[in-house]
């Protein structure tokens, strides 16, 4: 049974594709960049960096609610070396969002 059946929008599985992981990574990134960025005023977190990190965290539990081993450091980097990628797409999202495609160019 996949999550859609029990009315879930987000299952374990989507989120370890680009598409899962970089559309929760978009929405958790705007709903806290502003609070992150006032916390981390003194050091100037650039929210690239912090899209970076909660990637890699959503990966991380992704995996870990599939089942894989804790103590097995491959998924650690693998999610790191991915987390770049789920960035760059929430990126794009972010983009999209801002100025649609067909919108006025001017």
């Amino acid at each position: 049974m996949n999550g859609l059946d029990n009315g879930q929008l987000f299952t374990w599985t989507a989120l370890l594709t680009i598409g899962g992981a970089s559309l929760l990574t978009f929405y958790i990134v705007q709903y806290t960049k502003v609070l992150v960025d006032r916390l981390t005023v003194r050091w100037g977190l650039p929210t690239d960096i912090y899209a970076v990190l909660i990637a890699w965290i959503v990966l991380l539990a992704a995996q870990f609610a599939q089942g894989a081993p804790a103590w097995d450091w491959r998924i650690y980097f693998l999610s790191f070396a991915n987390a770049y990628i789920v960035a760059a797409a929430a990126a794009q999202i972010q983009i999209k969002s801002i100025n649609p495609p067909g919108g006025d160019k001017k």
